[in-house]
């Protein structure tokens, strides 16, 4: 595969008031004299209220590597939540500006890689020429990738003495690019000269929105959540995510997300002193009745006398 190194025209963060927001402790651009890959690491006030991200020109990948904090992004009047954790990815829709505020419990830092999207719109031609549903790939990304989550973290582990010229900086550009594109794209089926996806692919894009939206369930266990909230994450209508979500797990999401929340209460009674009270809460139960009911349905079991049962034995 051969491609010309793009270049980026622009700095990714043009009108974002970086000093206010975190401190850049990397830069690929300045210290490696890289042209075709931007990595930097950056560490993150504790706080922000109403922090507007510009849309990046380019693909841009984000690797939280410490801290914790609930996330609200905003785009379009519509509002979505996640949790900043360290090895939950995230892709930022190029182009696409939001508007995102949080809270963390702890000092948090991330790695962030910049590919230029000329150098994924030409690899993504060579590899059958479909443009790329960037949504689609955000939403499959979402769910988890090991491989991009250990290469952008041992690109951001590059220090000032290690020597990785610009060669170095088009081969992790090219393989992370095709990497996302061959396991996270999928072919646009809306044009109506686009031949149908096969079934195959269809599942598997299917899979990859519930995965999706399950780490989002885990993520928010104590949380309340709505259907809504759960379908903008994967970025389909509630009627679309409910349909795609049953298929590929056979269950609807509100007894998918019940049965995660027994799980964990269960994990909870079996291995701490917690009153079932404060499992409860923790498992995003109004109380210990709701806990219960829904515990005896899932287990046949009431909470009590399964922490019972588990310490006799």
């Amino acid at each position: 595969m051969v491609f010309d190194s793009p270049r980026f025209d622009l700095q990714p963060y043009a009108g974002f008031d970086m000093a206010r927001y975190v401190r850049r402790t990397y830069c690929s651009w300045e210290t490696a004299g890289w042209q075709s890959l931007l990595v930097q690491r950056f560490e993150h006030v504790a706080v922000a209220e109403d922090m507007e991200l510009p849309g990046a020109a380019d693909l841009h990948l984000v690797l939280p590597v410490a801290g914790r904090a609930a996330m609200e992004t905003r785009h379009d009047g519509r509002t979505t939540r996640h949790t900043w954790a360290p090895g939950r990815l995230e892709m930022g829709i190029p182009g696409r500006p939001v508007l995102r505020r949080y809270r963390a419990t702890e000092a948090m830092r991330s790695v962030q890689v910049h590919i230029p999207r000329d150098t994924v719109e030409t690899i993504a031609a060579q590899l059958g020429g479909r443009a790329v549903d960037y949504e689609a790939l955000a939403a499959s990304l979402a769910a988890g990738d090991p491989l991009i989550e250990e290469t952008v973290r041992a690109l951001g582990s590059l220090g000032e003495g290690e020597v990785a010229g610009e060669l170095y900086a088009e081969s992790a550009a090219a393989f992370l690019t095709v990497h996302l594109l061959t396991r996270h794209a999928r072919n646009p089926d809306s044009h109506p000269h686009s031949p149908s996806p096969s079934p195959s692919r269809s599942r598997s894009r299917e899979d990859a929105r519930a995965g999706a939206a399950i780490a989002m369930m885990r993520d928010r266990l104590a949380e309340p959540v709505t259907l809504a909230e759960i379908a903008g994450e994967v970025h389909l209508s509630v009627y679309h995510f409910v349909r795609v979500f049953k298929a590929a797990t056979g269950a609807t999401p509100y007894r998918y997300l019940t049965r995660l929340r027994v799980e964990e209460a269960k994990r909870l009674l079996r291995g701490s002193d917690l009153p079932i009270a404060r499992i409860a809460a923790r498992c995003g139960f109004a109380g210990p009745g709701a806990l219960s009911a829904a515990f005896l349905r899932q287990t046949g079991a009431r909470p009590s006398d399964y922490r019972s049962g588990h310490r006799n034995s």
